[in-house]
């Protein structure tokens, strides 16, 4: 992170090239500096040199001994039916007492050559009893060669705590802990990123210090401290980058747009049946307060499936169009960009008819742009958009394309943030003459977006009440393997809600024809398959709804739903379910979100353990949408003990997304917070936790914005600027810029 001459010398130079290069490859390490901050993952407590005559069994131990003899026996076994079965029996001897070590294998050609009689050694293993003796079987052992170094060796090795480091087949803990010790005094080469009024405020140890202390720690309280000033570190120069953004944003010239006092929205607010709950009010003067600056909108909008957080979207959008502007929503799929453009325009009535006949006065064009529409539906979809003659615009990635203008963009609302990358939201943030105002909405916050929240890259609105009529949702876990009969009740119920003239869904992982790989549906799936249920392929729509129409579900009206059907197909689905003529809907995830059909009250979920949490979560939501209460049963063959068993159990016992997306962040660690990637491989926290170290995060940015507000480019605090320069590599600082 900090590098300075010292610590960007290149490892090869340092370790020589074979080691450097299985570094480079396995551990992406490439420099001093680098490997200084591969921190140990935990430490080994091997207490006290033992002595040979009072071992402990069953406990790790390290013993200084002499080697006394050495055999190696040739024995018949099963994987060595010709008597080439290899083990190496070795007696050693520290004066008080003997034990046997043994080797086996391919294990017994390195210590034959190395542990001859005479030699002494440091061996580190488990006491086990065989034969009524004590032994240790394959133990870790280093030569003690001459006397000097002798002494030094067993001082380090016998430490009360031994560093265990994140290490590769091809590079043990102990070995990187010798490269690590090569290098270690390079740490008083640090630069500490840290201002000096900052580190004795908050009591942190200097940098070099905590380095030693988190690789050559002499007691816990080392330990401690040195991960409090490196958890501070990465806190604050992530910080850095956020606060740093956040500035520049302010910087950027944006239009304002503020509503005409008895313009569209007014008319619109006129015009709706119900009054805005208090969390939607409060979340609608943030977001006016921002439109009417004359900087760029950052704004995050998250909500409980059902909050009404299109409304909201909504009514920001009519005061962009209210002020001269047009407005854009980016929804991920079809059917959902479907469904936002119906919904809008029965909400808004005769002001989404403008430029017709009974239009109302100030109303507006609301434009649907998908890739499926036939070419001259799409051309005159075009030309609305480059007149300025649509205010509204509702669309999928097909808005991104270059043949796309707008006359005078003014706000993008991106709806279900994770389902779009930097690159396309930046795209579509091009297309105005000024940077337009950026409004981002999720449902459930996926775990980088929780993290993203947690260092507060986005200035973030919450709605966290429901609007009056929803009704309460019943999550219940159905473990079809263990209890059978309670999968059969499921579908029991379902027949009941049909029964009760409700509509029910079944949600299944895939999609089940030919084309479809079942290899390639788990892969897809958020949530790695775990123990028995990976040994059948996923369970598939078409299979299903087979089943279910010849057999539970007989006689009842039963259609599927997926993403491989033709656009008019689809459309076509959907209207006969919403109008109620389809009794179940057997789908995929298409109907993850947007999808609402008040009169739909019961969902199966089968094989709910492929999905990950906050694609539960959605599904849940669109039953219950109506007076009548909903039921959602998640079904699994997983065993009651199992991860994938609890993650559904979080899910039945709680309707609170915050609450998921902390428990699923937890399990899934935060991704690396600054890239692209979002599962928990790669990232940029080493010691930090997102959700553990909130109070640490929220400070550092506190202090961060203090000094970008104080300093922009941070031209008195080098050491920092050399710490964000090796946290922004290209990737990230693209990425940053790109929002």
């Amino acid at each position: 992170m900090d590098l300075v001459p010292a610590l960007r010398e290149p490892l090869k130079k340092v370790l020589g090239p074979a080691t450097a290069k299985v570094m480079a490859e396995h551990l992406g390490l490439h420099t001093v500096g680098d490997l200084l901050h591969h921190y140990p993952r935990r430490y080994e407590e091997r207490g006290q040199l033992t002595h040979l005559a009072d071992l402990p069994m069953d406990e790790h131990v390290t013993v200084v001994a002499q080697v006394a003899d050495a055999r190696l026996h040739t024995f018949a076994s099963s994987k060595a039916p010709r008597g080439k079965g290899q083990r190496l029996e070795v007696t050693i001897t520290d004066g008080s007492g003997r034990l046997q070590l043994v080797f086996f294998g391919h294990g017994v050609h390195k210590p034959h050559k190395e542990l001859l009689p005479g030699t002494r050694a440091m061996f580190a293993g488990k006491v086990s009893v065989f034969n009524r003796r004590l032994q240790l079987a394959h133990p870790a052992y280093e030569l003690l060669r001459g006397d000097a170094e002798g002494e030094e060796t067993v001082e380090s090795w016998a430490g009360a705590l031994i560093p265990l480091y994140p290490a590769t087949a091809k590079l043990e803990s102990w070995k990187l802990a010798k490269a690590i010790q090569t290098v270690l005094p390079s740490v008083q080469e640090a630069v500490d990123p840290l201002p000096g009024s900052l580190r004795e405020g908050r009591g942190l140890v200097s940098l070099p210090e905590a380095l030693l202390k988190i690789h050559r720690p002499h007691t816990k309280a080392d330990i401690e401290d040195a991960r409090a000033r490196l958890k501070w570190d990465e806190a604050f120069v992530l910080q850095i980058a956020l606060a740093r953004r956040r500035h520049a944003e302010t910087q950027l010239p944006a239009v304002p747009r503020k509503p005409s006092p008895d313009g569209l929205l007014t008319a619109f607010d006129d015009r709706l049946p119900f009054t805005l709950t208090d969390g939607q009010q409060k979340v609608s003067r943030e977001i006016f307060d921002d439109l009417a600056t004359d900087h760029p909108m950052h704004r995050l909008l998250q909500g409980e499936v059902g909050s009404g957080k299109t409304l909201v979207a909504l009514r920001a959008m009519l005061a962009v169009v209210d002020s001269g502007g047009q407005a854009v929503m980016l929804a991920p799929t079809e059917v959902l960009a479907q469904q936002h453009h119906r919904s809008v325009v029965e909400m808004m009535g005769e002001l989404a008819e403008g430029g017709m006949l009974g239009g109302a006065e100030h109303a507006t064009k609301v434009v649907l742009l998908t890739g499926s529409m036939g070419a001259a539906a799409r051309r005159h979809a075009l030309l609305d958009l480059a007149t300025g003659e649509a205010g509204i615009v509702i669309g999928t990635h097909a808005l991104i394309e270059d043949k796309v203008q707008f006359h005078d963009l003014g706000l993008v609302v991106v709806d279900e943030q994770h389902r779009f990358g930097v690159e396309q939201r930046d795209a579509l943030r091009g297309k105005g003459k000024q940077p337009p105002h950026l409004l981002v909405m999720t449902a459930t916050p996926i775990p980088r977006t929780v993290a993203m929240t947690v260092f507060g890259d986005l200035e973030t609105s919450v709605l966290d009440q429901l609007p009056a009529g929803r009704s309460p949702i019943a999550s219940h876990v159905v473990p079809a393997a263990d209890k059978p009969h309670f999968l059969a009740r499921a579908w029991e119920r379902v027949r009941e809600e049909v029964s009760n003239g409700h509509q029910a869904y079944v949600v299944c992982p895939r999609i089940g024809d030919e084309d479809d790989d079942p290899r390639k549906g788990a892969k897809q799936s958020k949530q790695p398959p775990e123990g028995e249920a990976d040994k059948r392929p996923p369970l598939a729509v078409l299979d299903v709804a087979e089943g279910l129409a010849k057999g539970p579900l007989q006689g009842l009206k039963v259609e599927v739903l997926h993403g491989r059907m033709q656009p008019d197909d689809k459309d076509a689905v959907m209207r006969r379910f919403a109008a109620g003529e389809t009794d179940v809907l057997v789908a995929t995830t298409v109907i993850e979100v947007g999808v609402n059909v008040p009169n739909a009250t019961a969902m199966v979920i089968m094989d709910a353990d492929r999905f990950g949490v906050s694609q539960l979560h959605q599904l849940r939501g669109r039953v219950g949408r109506g007076s009548a209460p909903g039921l959602c049963l998640l079904v699994s063959e997983m065993p009651e003990a199992s991860a994938a068993r609890q993650r559904l159990n979080a899910v039945a016992s709680t309707r609170d997304g915050f609450e998921l997306s902390r428990i699923d962040l937890e399990q899934r660690r935060e991704g690396d917070v600054l890239g692209q990637a979002q599962s928990g491989a790669r990232t940029s926290l080493r010691v930090l936790a997102v959700i553990e170290d909130e109070e640490i995060i929220a400070e550092a940015r506190q202090e961060a914005a203090a000094v970008v507000a104080a300093d922009p480019e941070l031209t008195g605090l080098p050491g920092l600027r050399t710490a964000l320069e090796a946290l922004l590599d290209d990737e990230r600082e693209q990425y940053l810029e790109k929002g």
